[in-house]
């Protein structure tokens, strides 16, 4: 395979400290861009520096999802291809380095979309993989609400330690399930966790959930990451959700039938009882993830 073929184009192969990876994809399974906003806070936060790509060409179908371009005045300021790049970050107190994978989720290829990455993890002595996702669920907003699965009994009580709820589900999937599947077969250690995110938030950044997320990260991965302006921007979140709660009679009703439910629903069966297009708190740009 020639060079513009590869799925994967390496710049330079880091050397890291027993890393493992931590992978957002953007797309079907990234509700609240709870997933990919993760790996885009991990690489600012942790000063990760970039080292890889994914060929676009190879995996992506442009008339699916078109490329973004940024036009201003006649004159084309940038265009963002679809794809992703790999950064890596390095801790200094003698931790777990971290390969942190930032992606629009592949359209096309999926066996050899996981083939290159985990033959790349392979290079890089990766024996931990962890995949984020997330969905629409009927939740509130200060719920912390993560499921999951786990590739080895040990990594199960660990879930189990931190109240992550083990998966039961039949149905369409994700790249991630198949990125698990291949791990396992590679003996690697592999994790997917799936954040559960209120649907009455729609274009808001859930600073609770990320902030959850985070801590739940530094812990199963080894490594530390300071989440304090996660956790200042879910506390002013509340606090602002609180106030268009008491204003408004409809969210009140919503937010009721919620807590008194005993059986939590998916988006599909909640969504019928709000109109199409219609938001029921739209909070978006209200914070931006520093």
């Amino acid at each position: 395979m020639s060079e513009k073929e590869q799925g994967i184009q390496i710049e330079e192969l880091p050397k890291l400290n027993n890393p493992i990876l931590i992978a957002g994809f953007d797309g079907w399974g990234n509700a609240l861009d709870i997933s990919n906003g993760m790996s885009a806070y991990l690489i600012r936060k942790l000063k990760a520096e970039y080292f890889a790509k994914i060929n676009p060409d190879i995996f992506y179908r442009y008339d699916e999802n078109r490329p973004l371009v940024n036009i201003k005045g006649g004159n084309l300021i940038s265009l963002s291809p679809l794809g992703g790049s790999f950064y890596a970050a390095r801790n200094d107190k003698g931790m777990r380095d971290l390969i942190i994978l930032k992606a629009n989720e592949p359209h096309l290829r999926w066996v050899q979309f996981v083939d290159d990455l985990l033959t790349l993890c392979e290079n890089l002595s990766v024996e931990t993989v962890i995949t984020l996702g997330s969905m629409y669920d009927s939740v509130l907003h200060t719920d912390r609400i993560v499921s999951g699965i786990s590739s080895n009994k040990d990594l199960f009580l660990k879930l189990k330690q931190k109240n992550i709820i083990p998966i039961d589900y039949q149905g369409p999937t994700a790249i991630h399930t198949l990125i698990h599947s291949e791990a396992q077969k590679r003996g690697m250690d592999s994790i997917s966790l799936w954040s559960h995110c209120p649907y009455y938030l729609q274009d808001t950044t859930h600073f609770g959930i990320l902030f959850h997320l985070g801590a739940l990260l530094s812990f199963l991965g080894n490594f530390e990451l300071d989440t304090k302006d996660l956790e200042a921007g879910s506390e002013a979140l509340n606090e602002q959700i609180q106030l268009l709660i008491n204003k408004n009679p409809k969210l009140q009703t919503i937010i009721e039938e919620l807590k008194e439910a005993k059986v939590r629903g998916s988006w599909e069966s909640v969504k019928a009882s709000i109109k199409k297009g219609e938001k029921v708190i739209d909070l978006k740009d209200f914070f931006e993830t520093k």
